[in-house]
């Protein structure tokens, strides 16, 4: 007879990383909710425990083990823990040695096989791990119409692809999710409009690279095709937002198409990594510099109200003071409106970590204490600069007797925040004028007509602005 770990269902899943995960850990979640499975809030009334893990850089990696020796340590019998996601794909069996107590390891390209999983660890005739890491094969499968979304209130996470073909050389995603795989056009609208049929405001279209979107499937430039049937299948839609664009790959097409809809945010997510060729060049990075300022100049030329949030690696394997000095001077000169830093993460596997000149912590500490600040009066600037105009602002959350919220210019969880005097209703965008900037943040007051103010929401605990985010 097999070995019967209990039956029931209930589970708790835990999501860490990134927006792509976030969207991953739905699609588990709908696949076990259909199947009758109950989500708990306490790990101790759960049947089955999951994390899904993130594998990225090393801070992430000790998150995941921390969160998963917790569980382990807690586990009760009969109940179920599972590793899945960037971690468990990268490293397999490690991850059990590291961590006694998992019962199986599920990557990311089978998230979707979960409840097969869950049956195949309970009908266990000895009680060892089980593997299911498949190296190839399909990413995706559509046909069981498991949504590739994320709903954040009225926003959602949108994947249009998953996997890179890119060969940065400090990044480990090719080797945990391989190559890029877009999902098909037809599928991505069909979703964009049960989402909006569902009273989602906000799409935010993410991928490793959403400017490779199609290349796969044969398209050309095909972002720009994918936004423009975004917009006539779901015209209602207030902000269509594009995340982690590829230098070298933002094209006049996508420019125009971004500039032409109302829809679409002026907003686009741009990681560039570093401002000195030689840098970018050991980093197998587009290491054109021209090319960043022709392209910054035809963003802004063609919306001058655009916002380009980009991020920077310091401390890379080489970099040298003067190298770091040029990276100051590039930031000086472009003045994005947002800057996300990291320091260099020594990653076993990938080329950047067999590079010579690896440089001490302290150094790179320095560095990113050095770029924040410069980007700091840049930022404040940017929001002093607001300040007087009318802004819509999606309302996220009240408390206090402030509502907190979002404008175009920015992404959940990475960007800032609007405080807003007063308690408005949630997931609704409002007309509000900036009355005060901070560095990252702004205030305001709603300028509403008497109908707007008679609405009331249910008062939910007040959110606080975050710079936490994974851009490739």
């Amino acid at each position: 007879m097999p070995r019967t770990i209990g039956s029931g269902k209930r589970y708790h899943l835990i999501t860490l990383g990134c927006a792509k995960n976030v969207v991953d850990s739905a699609g588990m979640a709908q696949l076990l909710e259909e199947a009758g499975y109950e989500s708990v809030d306490r790990p101790a009334r759960a049947d089955v425990l999951i994390v899904n893990t993130c594998g990225f850089i090393e801070a992430a990696r000790q998150e995941s083990l921390r969160a998963l020796r917790e569980l382990a340590a807690r586990k009760k019998k009969g109940q179920l823990l599972i590793a899945a996601g960037c971690l468990a794909q990268r490293w397999g069996a490690r991850l059990v040695e590291e961590v006694p107590g998992i019962d199986g390891v599920i990557g990311t390209r089978r998230w979707m096989d979960i409840l097969e999983f869950i049956e195949g660890l309970r009908g266990r005739i000895i009680p060892e791990p089980l593997f299911h890491i498949p190296e190839d094969g399909p990413i995706h499968r559509e046909e069981r119409g498991v949504l590739r979304a994320a709903v954040q209130g009225v926003s959602a996470y949108l994947k249009i692809a998953d996997g890179c073909r890119r060969p940065c050389a400090f990044c480990a995603i090719p080797l945990i999710k391989g190559p890029a795989v877009s999902r098909p056009p037809e599928v991505i609208w069909a979703e964009a409009r049960r989402l909006v049929d569902q009273g989602v405001r906000e799409l935010i279209l993410i991928a490793q690279d959403t400017t490779d979107y199609g290349h796969d499937l044969g398209m050309r430039d095909g972002l720009p095709v994918l936004i423009e049937g975004l917009v006539q299948q779901v015209p209602e839609v207030k902000w269509i937002r594009v995340m982690y664009a590829y230098p070298g790959a933002v094209s006049d097409r996508l420019i125009e198409t971004m500039a032409r809809y109302p829809q679409v945010a002026h907003y686009l997510d741009l990681p560039l990594q570093h401002g000195h060729p030689a840098v970018l060049r050991r980093m197998r990075r587009p290491a054109n510099i021209e090319w960043v300022y022709r392209t910054i100049e035809k963003l802004r030329k063609a919306m001058p109200d655009i916002a380009i949030r980009t991020t920077f690696i310091v401390g890379y394997p080489g970099e040298t003071e003067e190298e770091f000095e040029a990276l100051l001077r590039f930031i000086q000169d472009l003045e994005f409106d947002r800057v996300g830093c990291f320091t260099y993460s020594y990653e076993p596997e990938t080329p950047s970590a067999r590079q010579p000149g690896h440089l001490p912590e302290e150094v790179k500490r320095e560095r990113y204490e050095r770029l924040m600040a410069a980007q700091q009066p840049i930022s404040l600037r940017k929001n002093q600069a607001l300040v007087g105009k009318t802004l819509e602002v999606l309302i996220e959350g009240v408390g206090d007797g402030l509502s907190v919220g979002r404008t175009y210019r920015d992404a959940p969880e990475i960007d800032g925040l609007v405080l807003v005097e007063g308690e408005w209703p949630v997931g609704q965008f409002l007309p509000v004028r900036i009355t005060g900037a901070m560095t990252y943040d702004l205030t305001g007051v709603v300028e509403a007509s008497p109908s707007i103010r008679e609405q009331t929401s249910s008062p939910i605990p007040l959110i606080t602005s975050g710079n936490f985010g994974l851009a490739l």
